[in-house]
């Protein structure tokens, strides 16, 4: 269930009798409990409640009580033993008119009358899996809202199916950001009279509905009409009510889709809600799912914190205008010169969606104004800030529409925060027409004929605010824009998932600079865009991104072209979970950075709540000094190579598990046919898979087992079936993989992926039993201090900060991560102590068997339960590598990050000279 389904079970439970027996049970349904759970605990097998209610171990302990003794039962359930035991994380007592819970970890209480209770249900999402943030436990109506704007979406696409269609589409969302606004108007005084909109529709349309789209339609002809027109359009009395608004938003066509009963009593309901609660923060997101079929499963997850926004705009520029505000003091001058500076700041999203960081931006710049405004005695003064400073652009029509929207709204709402209601009413109609967030592909649009630098034209003609006709003059405002800054958090895709129309995207920015653009992750090219716009004014610019971003092969394409435009990061936080409300679902690791092309001024490394000044920001965000670092397709300084894995796909039925291999034994097949074969996984965690391994000379004994034979052919048909004309021809082989490796006496193993939890590398060494797969690499009969090297906590502090990453785990790469490691020139009593130091750690790992890789290098709750004797011979040989480098232990990671960059530099600047830690 997401947050959405949630909130409607619980409002639902709400308004049905109140039945005590059953209250628990329902609660617990409504957030996602499986039917054979809450059966569990109505037998009492899983319900462990020693005071006569219902206790879920880890989550909550409810209570009905009898009436007036909901204070005592709650105090009753926190102290219970029983709560304890089962490490509940939520208590909850009601008698049906009242209604208290607290969280146990936190201390937040709710207390209610029970009706109202529904309005608390993002206190208790951790019951339904769902990781919450503090602003949406206290904003249950946008979550409300979404949930009930949808089912009417639904509906009338479903009486009106000729609207879903891909042509009709935007009208229907045209219709929906008008119905919106309308809510909206009326909760707030906007329209003359509190519910208004939602009065008019109950008095005036039929019970059957057959009139609700007339009635709608004539309310929006009304609302685009100007008073002194008025006469002349004859309107009804009812529309005649409502006031001038127009704004582009009731312009053009004021055609309305059909409604049935269903929708139209969904729609009076809907108007019902408290729409002055609407939070533009965070509705916008949420209700962007709305319109979209693939992305409603996420309905009400679609969110982007406060927090994290202000990540990206407070160091980019809030923070330097909070400074000077604090210089200004009470100075009136100075204040004024600050007011004035901040009335042409322009903040340009060209990923804007539903408008998030721009309703940010304006919000917390209306703050600062205000403080003004009051230190200068002129509280009651309107707002120089300009709805059209902030400007954005965004692909699709629905969250476009979306931020505009919510632009209006956080502009009246700020106007009445700051101002007064009166003030607000007087000045918000009729909407201003001038608006500049524009529909299209930004990766394709010119953004200076967007945001153009200050005393140019305007070139492109950006939609006005809502729908206004093409004729309309292209600008109809001086443009007087000061500083720009740029930010937002562009859309992630890797290569891998980039549709072609994302791919011709990636080659109309980069081309010009590499031809390697296909291997671009897709928000690059946003970073690449706002350089070229910096090329013609000075617009810092910050962006959420993956983390891959500034890793592995990453880093020699964009950010080279970054840096050879002149570009310096100024700001970065480091790895860290874009999260959101979806169920037991991690968020994606991300980055952020801001940049500019200015070399003087302090830069910061920001990590959790750690903010430290530093004189230099790589591309790998570490301070250190670093060119970037390219693959290589060989070891730049270490003449043992390293190669992928044994390629297996369309091969399934060439791989056995351990039961398929012991009743071919059994049968009597040829135990020389058959190998290991591992991955990072089984590697890692000890499972154990097997392969067949057959020369073409095998093929007839193979071919007397009916089982192999039968895979064998399995294997051909998967072959033929794909579209795969490189695939096909494998089918001549397919009692083979693709490749024939890895059958070396001796190999060390090196698995891609591995935990970032773990202190060091799991490096191993396997034989000519085993036969790794492409999710390792592996050097045929390397020496022993090759896997000193590789285990070593300096390596790893290498492939941390310069391989790309899956999620925060690290991912080795050979070209990146083995060949480019910088090692010094060994002397052969350097290999002899590595050897010795690597046969150490073998030695001791053997000691614990049949105990895995996972199970020796564990982490659990941040602490490492690796054997003592393991870690010493890890700190032996760390040691004994450091020393040959520096002649001590390094003290930390950033100064062995720090020797490494120096002596990548160094010897890579020595070429062709260049000495191989091979040759002694």
């Amino acid at each position: 269930m997401n947050a959405v389904e949630i909130e409607e079970a619980i409002s639902a439970l709400a308004q049905q009798p109140f039945d005590p027996a059953e209250f628990p049970y329902a609660f617990l349904e409504a957030f996602g409990n499986k039917p054979t759970t809450i059966k569990r605990l109505r037998t009492g097998a899983s319900n462990k409640s020693d005071l006569g209610g219902v206790l879920q171990t880890s989550n909550i302990h409810i209570k009905v009580c009898p009436e007036g003794e909901v204070t005592s039962t709650v105090t009753a359930l926190k102290a219970s033993p029983a709560t304890a035991r089962a490490k509940a994380k939520f208590v909850l007592a009601t008698d049906g008119n009242e209604f208290q819970a607290e969280d146990l970890n936190s201390g937040e209480v709710v207390v209610c009358d029970y009706p109202d209770f529904p309005d608390h249900f993002g206190f208790f999402l951790p019951l339904a899996g769902i990781t919450t943030v503090k602003q949406v436990r206290e904003s249950a109506f946008d979550i409300k809202a979404t949930g009930r704007l949808n089912r009417l979406y639904v509906e009338l696409l479903k009486d009106n199916p000729d609207w879903a269609s891909a042509a009709r589409r935007p009208d229907m969302n045209h219709f929906m950001a008008r119905l919106i606004f309308c809510f909206f108007a009326e909760d707030t005084d906007i329209f003359n009279g509190e519910g208004l909109f939602t009065r008019t529709l109950e008095q005036y349309t039929d019970r059957d509905a057959s009139n609700t789209d007339f009635v709608i339609s004539e309310i929006f002809r009304a609302m685009n009409t100007k008073s002194e027109h008025r006469k002349a359009s004859s309107f009804r009395p009812w529309a005649d009510q409502f006031p001038y608004v127009n704004g582009g938003l009731f312009s053009g066509s004021v055609e309305v889709p059909r409604f049935s009963r269903i929708a139209r009593s969904y729609l009076i309901h809907i108007g019902n809600l408290d729409w002055k609660k609407i939070n533009p923060d965070i509705f916008g997101s949420m209700i962007q799912a709305v319109a979209d079929d693939e992305e409603r499963g996420a309905l009400g997850m679609h969110y982007t914190s406060v927090p994290n926004i202000l990540k990206v705009l407070n160091p980019l520029f809030l923070d330097d205008l909070r400074e000077n505000l604090e210089e200004a003091s009470d100075n009136p001058r100075k204040l004024l010169n600050l007011r004035n500076r901040m009335a042409k700041i322009r903040v340009f999203d060209p990923a804007c969606g539903s408008g998030n960081f721009l309703v940010i931006a304006y919000k917390e710049m209306r703050s600062i104004e205000a403080e003004i405004n009051r230190r200068r005695g002129e509280d009651d003064r309107k707002s120089d800030i300009p709805l059209t400073n902030f400007r954005g652009i965004e692909l699709r029509d629905f969250p476009a529409e979306i931020a505009r929207l919510a632009l209006i709204i956080a502009e009246y709402q700020c106007d009445v925060l700051y101002r007064g209601q009166k003030e607000a009413l007087r000045d918000f109609l009729p909407l201003d027409a001038m608006n500049w967030i524009t529909c299209g592909n930004a990766l394709r649009l010119d953004w200076l004929s967007i945001c153009p630098p200050t005393g140019t034209g305007v070139k492109h003609h950006a939609d006005d605010l809502f729908h206004t006709p093409i004729d309309q003059a292209q600008i109809d405002f001086e443009n007087e824009g000061g500083e720009t800054y740029i930010c937002g958090n562009p859309p992630f895709t890797g290569t891998r998932r980039q549709t072609d129309d994302q791919k011709e995207d990636l080659h109309a920015v980069f081309s010009r600079y590499t031809n390697k653009w296909k291997n671009v992750d897709y928000v690059g090219a946003w970073l690449v865009k706002a350089a070229q716009y910096n090329s013609h004014c000075r617009a810092p610019f910050a962006f959420v991104a993956t983390n891959s971003l500034c890793q592995g092969q990453q880093v020699p394409i964009t950010w080279k072209i970054l840096t050879d435009l002149g570009f310096r990061i100024r700001f970065a936080y480091r790895s860290f979970i874009w999260s959101n409300l979806a169920r037991n679902r991690a968020g994606v690791t991300v980055i952020i950075v801001g940049l500019d092309a200015n070399d003087a001024g302090d830069r910061y490394l920001i990590e959790g709540d750690s903010r430290r000044a530093v004189g230099n920001i790589n591309p790998y965000l570490t301070e250190h000094k670093i060119d970037i670092v390219p693959a290589s397709r060989n070891p730049i300084f270490i003449e043992e190579a390293m190669d992928y894995g044994v390629y297996y796909s369309k091969s399934a039925g060439l791989i056995l598990t351990p039961g398929e291999v012991r009743r071919l034994l059994a049968d009597g097949f040829p135990i020389q046919l058959l190998k290991r074969f591992l991955g990072s996984t089984e590697f890692i965690n000890g499972v154990e898979r097997y392969c067949l391994w057959l020369e073409d000379s095998d093929l007839d004994v193979a071919n007397q087992f009916p089982e192999v034979s039968q895979r064998i052919e399995s294997v051909r048909n998967d072959r033929l079936a794909t579209k795969d004309s490189a695939v096909n021809k494998l089918a001549a082989k397919p009692h083979q993989f693709r490749e024939r490796k890895g059958e070396e006496h001796r190999k060390i193993l090196i698995p891609i992926v591995s935990s970032e939890n773990r202190e060091y590398l799991p490096i191993g060494l396997v034989d000519e039993r085993t036969i790794p797969t492409n999710k390792t690499f592996f050097m045929r009969d390397a020496p022993l201090w090759c896997l000193a090297i590789l285990s070593s906590r300096l390596h790893l502090s290498w492939i941390a900060a310069i391989c790309g990453r899956l999620r925060s785990d690290y991912s080795y790469s050979n070209t990146l991560g083995w060949n480019t490691f910088p090692v010094p020139r060994l002397t052969e009593k350097n290999k002899a102590d590595l050897i010795y130091s690597a046969k150490e750690l073998l030695l001791i790992r053997e000691l614990y068997f049949p105990a895995t890789i996972a199970e020796l290098y564990e982490v659990s709750n941040g602490m490492s339960k690796m054997p003592d004797d393991l870690r010493s011979a890890h700190d032996r040989n760390d040691e004994v590598l450091e020393r040959i480098y520096i002649g001590r232990r390094f003290k930390n990671d950033t100064e062995r990050l720090e020797k490494l960059f120096e002596l990548y530099t160094k010897m890579t600047a020595a070429k062709p000279a260049k000495q191989k830690a091979g040759a002694a």
